[in-house]
C-alpha cells in the first residue's frame, strides 16, 4: 500500500506511470477537510478583521503636508487595488505607519464582495510550514504551501524580517517566483527598503511592469496618540484622549 500526500498527476513520471497501471494498482482518492485553507479570517486575526478603509485615518494629526499627502496616496492605491486586484502592490515603511491596516483593508473589501483573498503574516507562515513536518500536524506541507502559492489574492505581511536562513529564503523565493510568473495579485508589506531584501526576490518586487512600490513616509501612528494625550493632559482632562 502506498499513501501519497500529493495528487498522482503531480508525481514524477517514472513513479506515476507505474502507479496508474490498471493491471497493477487501484487508486483511491481520500478527500480531506481543509478548513485551515479556506479564504476567511482565522481566530488569530481579530485585529485585522476590524481594519477597514472606513477606519483608516489618513488625516493624521502632527503630520507635515507632504506626509499627509503621501498617506492619502497610499490609501487611494490600496482602495483602487481592492476594487480591481491586478499586479502587485508593495507598501514599505516603519512600524505603525499604516501599511498593515491598508493590506488588511484590501482583504476585508474582497471578503465583503464575496471574493477570495488570503492574509499571511510571513514569520507565522514559515513557522506553520516547519510545523507541518511534525506528526501532530493536521495539514500537510504541500496543502499549506500550495494554498499560499495559488491564492487568487495574497497578502504577505511583515515580509523580509525573517529571511535570514537559507531555508526561509528558499521558501519565500519559491512563493514570490511562482506568483510572479503566474501574474497572481499580491500585496506585500515590509519594513526598511527593497535593498534590504534578498536580491532574487527584490528584483521581482521592483519590476515596474507588474509592481507598484509605495514608501509610506509617515511616522508610527502611536506618536500621534502620545502627542494628543499630552495636549489633553495639559488642558486639564487627564485620562481622556483618542
Amino acid at each position: 500500500m502506498i499513501v501519497a500526500i500529493i495528487p498522482v498527476e503531480q508525481l514524477e513520471d517514472r513513479i506515476r506511470t507505474r502507479l496508474t497501471d490498471p493491471n497493477l494498482c487501484h487508486i483511491y482518492a481520500v478527500e480531506e477537510k481543509q478548513a485551515l485553507l479556506e479564504y476567511s479570517w482565522g481566530p488569530e486575526f481579530e485585529l485585522q478583521k476590524s481594519m477597514t478603509f472606513d477606519k483608516f485615518d489618513w488625516r493624521r494629526v502632527n503630520l507635515l503636508p507632504e506626509q499627509r499627502q503621501n498617506l492619502e496616496q497610499a490609501f487611494r492605491l490600496a482602495l483602487d487595488f481592492a476594487k480591481s486586484p491586478e499586479g502587485w502592490l508593495v507598501f514599505m515603511g516603519v512600524t505603525g505607519c499604516g501599511k498593515t491596516h491598508l493590506a488588511a483593508a484590501i482583504v476585508n473589501y474582497r471578503y465583503q464582495a464575496n471574493q477570495p483573498a488570503l492574509f499571511v503574516v510571513v514569520p507565522d507562515f514559515l513557522d506553520h510550514l516547519r510545523s507541518t513536518f511534525t506528526p501532530e500536524s493536521k495539514v500537510s506541507y504541500d496543502q499549506l504551501f500550495e494554498s499560499v502559492k495559488n491564492a487568487p489574492l495574497l497578502v504577505l505581511d511583515d515580509f523580509g524580517e525573517q529571511s535570514t536562513t537559507p531555508w526561509a529564503r528558499e521558501k519565500l523565493y519559491q512563493v514570490i517566483n511562482y506568483r510572479y510568473n503566474a501574474r497572481l495579485a499580491t500585496v506585500i508589506t515590509a519594513r526598511g527598503s527593497l535593498d534590504e531584501i534578498d536580491s532574487p526576490i527584490s528584483s521581482r518586487l521592483a519590476d515596474p511592469k507588474i509592481t507598484v512600490v509605495w514608501n509610506i513616509i509617515v511616522p508610527d501612528y502611536r506618536t500621534d496618540a502620545t502627542a494628543s494625550r499630552k495636549k489633553i493632559t495639559r488642558g486639564g482632562r487627564k485620562g481622556r484622549w483618542s
